[in-house]
């Protein structure tokens, strides 16, 4: 099931999107807890739960709005600013890849069409490569940042591998969460009468 943001009513869309956005922001901003890492920090929270459920509700390109700039603005109110450019892509990515599989790639069209739900196996799978994705191009970044800023190579790795340990403990927890919560919502925005693609 895929909320019906396709439709041609814009405000809609925009709604519905700010809304998933919004709880990514919330969930990044009062769920957290900070990791020093050397001279940059990580961090272990509930953020990622949000995103892949972006994906999942609102399939590709509006998750990945959701998911992206969700992420975004709270780098830039929560004192991660420079890092906000690369938050916007790689958490629009994790919920496009995650939406993208969930929903099969179907175009999507003004005009919804009546879909079965998506399989269980599909969820997982779209879960799990949208949280893999995210933290492949997290860790990339973080060792290309500490390298261009004048670190060791072993100095990155070490920075790489406590990175990791988070960044995977929150993929495992976003997945975790989100697949149950995604079978919760489906059943009560169907019979809120919400439409489903």
């Amino acid at each position: 099931m895929k909320v019906n943001v396709l439709s041609k009513n814009h405000t809609i869309n925009l709604a519905v999107t700010g809304l998933m956005g919004a709880l990514v922001f919330v969930a990044t901003y009062f769920f957290k807890i900070e990791i020093p890492v050397g001279g940059d920090r990580t961090m272990i929270g509930f953020a990622n739960v949000f995103c892949i459920l972006s994906g999942m509700l609102l399939g590709p390109v509006y998750g990945g709005c959701a998911a992206g700039f969700g992420s975004f603005l709270f780098d830039i109110v929560g004192g991660w600013f420079s890092s906000s450019p690369v938050t916007l892509v790689t958490k629009f990515l994790m919920a496009f890849v995650c939406g993208l599989i969930v929903h099969g790639g179907n175009k999507e069209s003004p005009a919804p069409k009546k879909h079965d739900d998506p399989t269980l196996v599909r969820l997982i799978v779209g879960a799990v490569v949208g949280s893999l994705t995210y933290c492949a191009l997290y860790l990339t970044y973080s060792v290309i940042k500490e390298v261009a800023a004048g670190s060791s190579v072993d100095a990155a790795m070490i920075v790489l591998y406590t990175k990791a340990g988070a960044t995977l403990l929150n993929a495992v927890v976003a997945d975790v969460i989100a697949v149950p919560l995604y079978w919760a919502l489906r059943r009560a925005l169907k019979t809120s009468g919400l439409k489903t693609a």
